[in-house]
């Protein structure tokens, strides 16, 4: 989509700790980010529609439930019932902005019609909102409407007539159920059927995250995290806008955002799937914590050049720093390799790193990575690693291998080589 960096989604899988980043691939994977703009769509519909978006909104912002129900039609009892609780669920969230933008109409198939019920067309609507003190700029949600006039005064009558042809609305943590909010020094928990003492942890656990992370990444960010606590998996996947949840199992947390972007760019989301997490030991639950952490703090260095062994080897290496666990403990599918004669002969690649691969391949690749973040520490420093990170992620394709040339001194395959000996070293 039209200037918005693609990029790909990414897991670790393991016996004890599975995480993911999925940044921007927007929209078609991820519910923050906006469609595709059809202006001309925008400027041919009727203005009551905009108009009655930017009531809906004010309403919003204004907490006026009287004023919200308003814009939907009365005669959709079942969809009117479920936009009151959700305007209810939307009581502690602190929101620091919310506005509507209509994008197009008759965005999903929907014909325009004029019937009994009065004219109606379909509308593709950008959501954009902020958090109090968290998004620096909006967050964007696309919404497929089914808009009807009724004696000129247009309402909404569906937010789900899309889904036969794809088009499905994002759903955010307040379509799901009421949000409870907890307030970390660094971090602002959101949560749907957690309780309270659920989201402190998860609230105290990203506030040690965010200076680790600053320990190990210079470069200039936040230094705040907001994290979504949903209250199973499919709710998670929901989150995602995934219509299988099945690729999440296993999986402790994701994080949502758009890579490339200038600093100020939002989205940053931490989602944590409960049943993965909650099988986590406290150690396991940090890492998780720490690893999704430094994606939100790298997000605007990674773009679709960055190698996925070095994004994903950063955010481990960074979850790990400092810890004194034996490298064979960190990687042992690694280990087991080595220790049958057969070590790795190359770089993890960016599809060793699918949801598809088996929980050992996916172990290697992750693990493969962060050694090779490990071995850039132990051999150039840590600052190095970090000005590697970030000139791999500037120019096309061959970025990161001019980036060993220029940060490191050697070539790609002459990296390839050193990271051999030091897996076999460190493993054996």
């Amino acid at each position: 989509m039209a200037g918005q960096q693609a990029r790909r989604r990414t897991a670790r899988r393991t016996g004890r700790i599975r995480t993911a980043l999925c940044a921007a691939l927007p929209l078609t994977l991820l519910p923050l980010t906006a469609g595709c703009d059809d202006p001309a769509g925008a400027r041919d519909a009727p203005p009551e529609l905009q108009q009655m978006l930017d009531r809906r909104a004010a309403a919003v912002r204004d907490r006026d439930a009287d004023a919200f129900l308003a814009s939907v039609d009365p005669r959709a009892a079942g969809f009117r019932a479920k936009q009151r609780e959700m305007f209810a669920n939307l009581a502690q969230v602190p929101l620091a902005a919310w506005s509507y933008e209509l994008v197009k109409t008759d965005a999903f198939g929907l014909p325009a019609a004029v019937g009994a019920d009065g004219r109606r067309v379909a509308a593709e609507v950008r959501l954009r909102y902020r958090l109090t003190g968290y998004d620096t700029a909006p967050v964007t949600a696309v919404q497929y409407l089914t808009l009807t006039d009724h004696g000129g005064r247009w309402r909404i009558t569906s937010d789900s007539d899309g889904a036969g042809s794809g088009r499905r609305s994002a759903r955010r943590l307040w379509d799901q159920g009421p949000v409870e909010v907890v307030k970390g020094r660094r971090s602002l928990v959101l949560g749907v059927g957690r309780g309270t003492a659920e989201l402190r942890e998860l609230a105290d656990r990203t506030d040690a995250a965010v200076p680790a992370v600053g320990k190990a990444w210079s470069g200039k960010w936040a230094g705040r995290v907001v994290v979504e606590a949903p209250q199973s998996l499919a709710r998670m996947a929901e989150l995602l806008n995934a219509e299988d949840s099945s690729g999440y199992q296993g999986i402790a947390a994701v994080t949502t955002g758009e890579t490339g972007t200038a600093p100020a760019a939002p989205a940053d989301r931490v989602v944590v799937n409960p049943e993965a997490y909650g099988e986590l030991s406290a150690t396991g639950r940090q890492i998780v914590l720490t690893h999704e952490t430094t994606h939100v703090a790298t997000r605007t260095a990674t773009t679709s050049a960055t190698p996925l062994w070095l994004s994903e080897g950063f955010a481990d290496w960074a979850a790990y720093r400092g810890g004194a666990r034996p490298a064979a403990s960190t990687a042992p599918e690694l280990a087991h390799a080595v220790a049958k004669g057969a070590p790795p002969s190359r770089l993890p690649a960016d599809g060793d790193f699918r949801f598809s691969r088996s929980a050992r391949q996916l172990a290697r690749a992750y693990e493969g990575g962060w050694l090779a973040c490990r071995m850039i520490a132990d051999t150039w420093g840590e600052q190095k690693l970090g000005a590697f990170y970030r000139a791999a992620g500037r120019g096309g394709e061959e970025s990161a291998g001019r980036a060993m040339r220029d940060q490191l001194g050697v070539g790609p395959a002459e990296f390839n080589r050193r990271w051999q000996s030091y897996v076999v070293r460190h493993l054996g």
